[in-house]
């Protein structure tokens, strides 16, 4: 089959699966605690696919041309045997890229299995590496010493290279750049800096709080002088930067600042079976109730090749005129 595109020419090569809505972290940026509180409601087990749902519609995402899969969340490694999963998807023919953001809170003890079971590699959310600042962010009382055993048991794995996300928020951890820099230069990890962006609608998010990823380039480029590099592939959404001493690359994701919708070729499946076009998007189409109602993999793949053949998201392009008036779907819900 021909590659899905859509109506702007864009092919579907990236599925990224959401398996949980829950999490351990209440970062501010995306779970914050005043609205995800102990008595907020989570899917209950029978609202989320299971495993084998999730591989059946991941299959038929593969068959359209997504050869990459990325798990995420909330925190894809509280649910229960995540690595059978990983295996399962690892089965089918033309997955090039099988890939989990995470927390890292749990991988310490899970890297081996997850490596063991196919997993390619691992990307890591850590957004300071001075516990003061990082804890005051996660909001759980997580160190970042468990983060960084995390990391060295999944590079001890082999899942590498190892990219970390450090969403970047004005007045919080702007220290925290050179900071990240400084650390992880040398060590083979990909520190990517990210622009924090307006995704969901409880983060309180304001344009003042973005630190522009030119500012983050500027000041690394500083003290470690740093030159562009080409992209891995069409639609990274990274724009990628080496030390001119060799010490390493950066990335940076520039959402905010410099949006990449013309390139995007995303697609997200959330916990409970939606098919979302866009991070911010504000609806997605149910797959779930076909799904479970008998659906063939003909009727469900009508479905997928009708919503992305529709789309037209081009979110960051347009913010300007969007912010403030436009419902998003959050973040925990579809991954990022």
């Amino acid at each position: 089959m021909d590659p899905l595109v859509d109506t702007l020419g864009r092919a579907m090569r990236d599925l990224r699966i959401s398996v949980t809505d829950r999490c351990n972290f209440r970062c501010t940026y995306c779970m914050p605690r005043e609205i995800f509180g102990h008595d907020y409601e989570f899917l209950s087990r029978d609202q989320v696919l299971t495993y084998e749902e999730i591989t059946r519609v991941a299959a038929l995402f593969v068959d359209r041309g997504v050869n990459k899969l990325r798990l995420t969340g909330g925190e894809p490694l509280l649910r229960r045997q995540i690595e059978n999963l990983i295996s399962m998807l690892a089965a089918i023919p033309g997955v090039d890229d099988l890939t989990l953001t995470t927390n890292a809170s749990l991988l310490a003890r899970k890297a081996k299995a997850l490596a063991d079971a196919g997993l390619t590699r691992v990307t890591v959310s850590l957004d300071a590496v001075d516990d003061e600042t990082f804890m005051a962010m996660n909001d759980a009382g997580f160190s970042v010493t468990g983060v960084l055993e995390g990391i060295d048991a999944a590079a001890a794995a082999g899942l590498g290279p190892i990219k970390i996300n450090c969403v970047v928020q004005r007045g919080v951890n702007e220290h925290a750049v050179l900071d990240m820099a400084r650390f992880f230069r040398g060590t083979g990890h990909i520190v990517r800096y990210i622009e924090y962006m307006d995704v969901g609608t409880t983060n309180g998010w304001r344009l003042d709080d973005v630190v522009p990823a030119r500012e983050v380039i500027a000041g690394i480029d500083a003290e470690f002088p740093l030159e562009p590099i080409a992209p891995n592939y069409l639609g990274e959404v990274a724009n990628r930067y080496r030390y001119r001493d060799g010490a390493g690359e950066i990335g940076v994701i520039a959402s905010v600042s410099q949006p990449f919708c013309a390139d995007c070729s995303r697609v997200r499946l959330s916990a409970e079976g939606g098919i979302y076009t866009c991070l911010f998007a504000s609806t997605g189409t149910d797959l779930m109730t076909p799904l479970r109602s008998g659906a063939t993999d003909g009727e469900l793949g009508a479905v997928i090749d009708r919503v992305w053949s529709a789309r037209t998201d081009r979110y960051s392009e347009l913010r300007s005129s969007n912010t403030g008036n436009w419902v998003k779907v959050e973040m925990s819900y579809i991954g990022g």
